[in-house]
């Protein structure tokens, strides 16, 4: 799990997620008591765990921010 802050200063938690016919996605899940917002996901180019995890370690803070941006809500 890695934690940074949006555009906005608020944190969001991102992990790795994995869909049930294998595609990767980084999951955001805000952070912090009192929270509404939804979690949100976008898709991972890895086609492995430990690549998809991999790839989420190489973003900095700008593009854990621009991934969050053209996330959508991911539905349960």
């Amino acid at each position: 799990m890695r934690r940074f802050e949006d555009a906005h200063g608020s944190a969001w938690d991102v992990v790795v997620g994995r869909e049930s016919w294998g595609a990767f996605y980084a999951i955001f899940v805000p952070a912090g008591a009192g929270r509404r917002e939804p979690v949100r996901q976008a898709p991972l180019h890895g086609s492995s765990a430990e690549a998809a995890e991999a790839e989420l370690a190489a973003m900095d803070d700008a593009t854990l921010r621009a991934l969050l941006a053209r996330s959508v809500v991911k539905e349960r």
